[in-house]
């Protein structure tokens, strides 16, 4: 067999007081992917991290082996890893946001690549960084390369970042969670991009909690948990027949169809003809629907579709250029702004990233008294109200004093949610509420979701891009392509007989292998029986 591109064996990792990584053995050859799989703090990142020497000073690592290309890397410092970083090994982190420099253009950032290894000409790295861009599936790639991270939506942010990780065709790629904020047919774009690098010899280190995605590509599998590799085999071996608990739990936890069984109570949110321009491009266009008391509706399309848009006109963040909307019979517009405030109280949101809603000065207890004093909440009673706010969601009061950054990334999608349910909304409009989650920790918050309403009868606008997720939730979906609304109606009925061809070309990218139209959100792993399944309870 060649040598490896990477080697390591008998790895540990630790920082003051956390032992990190705990024994990790691991090789990727050329043309073979070898996927990380784990829940947050198993220790997959830092994994990846230190084969890149990017573990930070506080870090302390042992190993009995790492080589690159077979040459010792044990002893590298940091002039020698920045000879290795984008032009032996790249690497695509997971927040893009976060990741590309917002005070510069994308098409900077990734020509700084080049530069920097001397990958191509000065004249010709122009050209370059547009082939890269279009080579990743940006559209008008001239254009976004003039643009800042914070004019692109999440899905073009990744593939910008992926693009400038392989600029100078490294031989390694590490790609953390590379597929995330991708909805289905970009997914479905960067894991072509990924497999034919793999076909061409490129080797693959993936890094993922999306087992679709790693059955796709994976010839190796290894399963972390609590910094130990629990599980190593083939892709067929691991997915199809897994020897350890924990493996099989994280399989059990992929979303399903569900079971729905919701009695649908009054319209609290109709929305007419909603028109939104913006610099001459229409994001919305003529958009309509209704949302009943306890019952779903899933917005699903692509980035740029206009979902977030929608949402943002059904929140009153934005007014809309023709159409009207209407909560609880109430329309927005016209409303003095002291009626606007009190109406608001009954439609709040849930974000993609909680993280970066909450104030990281606030502790969990100053988050849940200012929405309590928001919706009204006596002062009186807002302590014992916010307890029982955590208690619905899971939680307890030991949280209280905590502030963000000390919170898991389930616990505080859970106090995000506690602080939508505060004002006690009609509504919830869920933004992405799962798609930054660990699979087992997004089943519990999918789970959480029903509960709370089934106790509470509220109403979800549930806007997402996984569509096993939106199948398993939804009681309605609404397609929108372009701003326009292209399919919409009873949620089985549009994941089993999809009428129009962008649902039928959305469902046929489910990531797995073989899409089965009459259950997309089903995981066609390799040699898998479909038996390990989470059974989620019955609404209604």
């Amino acid at each position: 067999m060649s040598t490896p591109v990477v080697e390591v064996t008998d790895l540990h990792v630790s920082f003051p007081g956390v032992h990190a990584v705990r024994g990790v053995s691991l090789a990727v050859h050329p043309g073979e992917c070898v996927a990380v799989v784990g829940e947050s703090g198993s220790g997959k990142s830092v994994t990846a991290r230190t084969l890149l020497g990017l573990t930070g000073a506080e870090a302390t690592v042992t190993a009995g082996r790492l080589a690159i290309e077979g040459v010792d890397a044990s002893g590298f410092g940091e002039r020698q890893w920045r000879s290795i970083r984008g032009r032996k090994i790249g690497y695509v982190l997971q927040d893009a946001l976060v990741s590309l420099d917002s005070l510069r253009p994308v098409g900077k950032e990734i020509a700084e690549t080049l530069k920097l290894h001397r990958a191509a000409p000065r004249h010709e790295i122009p050209r370059r960084v547009i082939d890269l861009l279009t080579e990743v599936g940006v559209p008008e790639p001239e254009v976004r390369a003039k643009q800042y991270p914070h004019e692109l939506s999440g899905g073009l942010r990744q593939r910008a970042l992926i693009a400038s990780a392989i600029a100078c065709g490294p031989r390694l790629l590490i790609a953390d969670e590379p597929t995330t904020a991708l909805d289905v047919t970009v997914q479905a774009q960067i894991l072509r991009l990924l497999a034919e690098r793999k076909r061409a010899g490129q080797a693959l280190l993936l890094i993922s909690h999306d087992l679709a995605v790693v059955a796709e590509l994976a010839d190796r599998i290894l399963v972390m948990k609590d910094g130990v590799v629990v599980e190593d085999g083939t892709a067929a071996q691991v997915l199809g027949a897994p020897g350890h608990p924990y493996t099989k739990s994280l399989l059990d936890a992929i979303p399903g169809p569900g079971s729905r069984n919701t009695v649908a109570g009054d319209v609290v949110i109709r929305a007419e003809g909603l028109v939104k321009t913006f610099k001459g491009r229409t994001a919305v266009d003529g958009v309509s629907f209704e949302l009943r008391a306890g019952q779903t509706l899933g917005v699903v399309g692509e980035s740029g579709s206009g979902k977030t848009t929608t949402a943002r006109l059904v929140l009153g963040l934005l007014t809309p250029d023709q159409g009207s909307v209407e909560i609880d019979g109430q329309p927005w517009a016209g409303l003095t702004r002291a009626r606007q405030r009190e109406l608001r109280r009954h439609i709040q949101v849930i974000y993609q990233d909680p993280l970066s809603s909450f104030d990281p000065r606030f502790s969990v207890r100053r988050i849940l008294d200012e929405a309590l004093e928001v919706g009204g909440e006596p002062g009186s009673l807002r302590a014992k109200r916010a307890v029982e706010l955590l208690e619905q969601v899971g939680l307890d009061e030991s949280v209280l004093d905590r502030r963000p950054l000390k919170l898991s990334g389930g616990q505080r999608q859970r106090v995000a949610i506690a602080r939508a349910l505060a004002p006690r909304p009609r509504v919830i409009v869920c933004d992405e509420p799962v798609s930054a989650l660990d699979v087992s920790i997004q089943a519990q918050v999918l789970d959480l979701l029903t509960g709370l309403q089934a106790e509470l009868g509220v109403a979800y606008l549930f806007i997402s891009h996984h569509l096993g997720v939106v199948r398993h939730v939804s009681d309605h979906v609404l397609v929108l392509k372009d701003g326009r609304a292209v399919e919409s109606g009873d949620a089985h009925q549009i994941f089993t007989a999809p009428a129009d061809p962008y649902t039928q070309e959305l469902l046929a990218a489910v990531p797995g292998g073989h899409h089965d139209q009459a259950d997309p959100s089903r995981r066609a792993l390799p040699g898998r029986q479909q038996h390990h399944r989470l059974v989620r309870p019955q609404v209604g």
